[in-house]
């Protein structure tokens, strides 16, 4: 048996804290040489970007004294925020892009599901032909999309405004309207992407389903859809961006109907604020709310999808 000297002993027990000690790791330079360019970009497209728009936020343009002076810029705090959440025609544009989501996300989505799961169980050769006839529109810019839309809404002559029971154009009719202009562009763009999510379902399985008697329908709502569910959240966060920063089909039709508004959508209020009534501050402001808004329904549908992968 051999005796350790109590400097031996103190020896070992330091050696072994320090073996269990955890090891701090050092940041290679090749890591940072690998971060710096994602670093630089989000730098440049985003913090700049925001940090700017929160001070043109704080400022706002007034004429001194007399006026002679011309405007200047004057701090005024939270002033332009609660002018935007009180302004009667910011809450008509959230409530007109509320309805519009309503509407746009689930008929979107839902096809785009649907015409993936019909691909995915099709031959080869109408899944090539149909996934490229349904994926065409997306290929088409969206401002040449609304106007060939909208000349065919037109009352004078396109020929949906004789066979719709209600008008295209009007008031009760244009949100509709817009709403078939998004689906109608990207729903092939989701649907390549649900399909591909379709195409790594482990084939194993879905044999497996079928020997055990499991029909088509039963097959794609229980074991398909399941599977492809991230892919569904992720495709669902960026559909809510989207319809939140709906822009260019209002923007257009603004020109063939009075239905739509300068201020229609929160996005056509902040072109209004910026680029016609030069009130920076005000349109700074409700860029802000917006991408705030954006950024908690996005962690919103994360965390719903989140608890939805934990539940199965």
């Amino acid at each position: 048996m051999t005796v350790l000297a109590p400097a031996d002993s103190a020896r070992e027990t330091a050696g072994t804290a320090a073996t269990r000690a955890p090891r701090r790791r050092r940041t290679s330079p090749a890591t940072l040489l690998l971060v710096a360019p994602f670093a630089l970009l989000l730098t440049g497209t985003v913090l700049v970007p925001i940090g700017y728009a929160l001070y043109l936020s704080l400022f706002t343009e007034r004429l001194s004294g007399l006026g002679f002076e011309g405007p200047r810029d004057v701090f005024v705090w939270l002033e332009n925020y609660g002018e935007v959440l009180t302004d009667a025609a910011f809450h008509d544009s959230v409530l007109n892009v509320a309805a519009y989501a309503l509407l746009h996300i689930p008929l979107m989505l839902g096809g785009a599901l649907l015409l993936a799961l019909l691909l995915d169980g099709a031959t080869v050769r109408l899944r090539q032909v149909w996934s490229l006839a349904v994926f065409l529109p997306y290929a088409v810019p969206g401002v040449i999309a609304v106007l060939i839309w909208t000349y065919l809404y037109s009352p004078n002559i396109g020929p949906l405004n004789d066979v719709l029971p209600w008008d295209p154009l009007g008031s009760a009719g244009v949100l509709p309207s817009i709403v078939n202009m998004a689906t109608w562009q990207w729903m092939g763009y989701n649907m390549i992407i649900f399909y591909t999510a379709l195409r790594t379902v482990p084939r194993e399985v879905l044999e497996s389903a079928r020997v055990d008697g499991a029909g088509p329908v039963r097959t794609a709502l229980g074991i398909k859809v399941p599977m492809i569910r991230p892919t569904v959240f992720v495709a669902l966060i960026f559909t809510v961006i989207g319809s939140l920063q709906l822009f260019t089909e209002p923007l257009v039709m603004r020109n063939f109907t009075g239905s739509v508004t300068s201020t229609w959508t929160p996005s056509l209020y902040v072109y209004e604020a910026a680029f016609i009534s030069n009130d920076y501050g005000r349109a700074a402001a409700a860029s802000l709310l917006l991408a705030v808004a954006s950024a908690l329904l996005s962690a919103l549908v994360m965390r719903l999808s989140t608890r939805s992968g934990r539940s199965r």
